[in-house]
């Protein structure tokens, strides 16, 4: 779900209006309110800002897919692309080049990671 569809639900369900959910951020009403309507978004810097405001994880503000991998972020676009357990049974939650036979299997860092996947 886009930004502009859960903003302003979760600004309001908290007693919130734009002037004062800007306030806490330090930005202009009008900024709020290009949001809302879609104009533009927020930067991940200011959203994080956002989630900390409202007290949401910043996936809730993100447009995730609905399944997708816990490690690498990779989204899950067929059936043979999940990890496995020591068992043998898939999980829901990992990618099959990170996570299979029950343990981790792709070791990088953040910045490596970046670099594969965004060269």
């Amino acid at each position: 779900m886009a930004i502009k569809d859960v903003l302003p639900r979760l600004r309001r369900e908290r007693g919130l209006t734009q002037e004062e959910l800007a306030k806490r951020l330090y930005i202009t009403r009008q900024a709020v309110s290009r949001w809302e309507r879609g104009e533009t978004s927020p930067g991940i810097d200011m959203t994080k800002l956002i989630a900390r405001e409202l007290d949401v994880p910043i996936v809730e503000l993100l447009e995730m897919p609905e399944q997708y991998c816990q490690s690498c972020g990779m989204m899950f676009t067929g059936p043979d692309q999940r990890g496995h357990e020591a068992d043998g049974a898939e999980t829901a939650e990992y990618c099959r080049w990170c996570y299979d036979d029950g343990a981790y299997t792709y070791e990088t860092t953040m910045d490596e990671m970046i670099e594969d996947c965004a060269p």
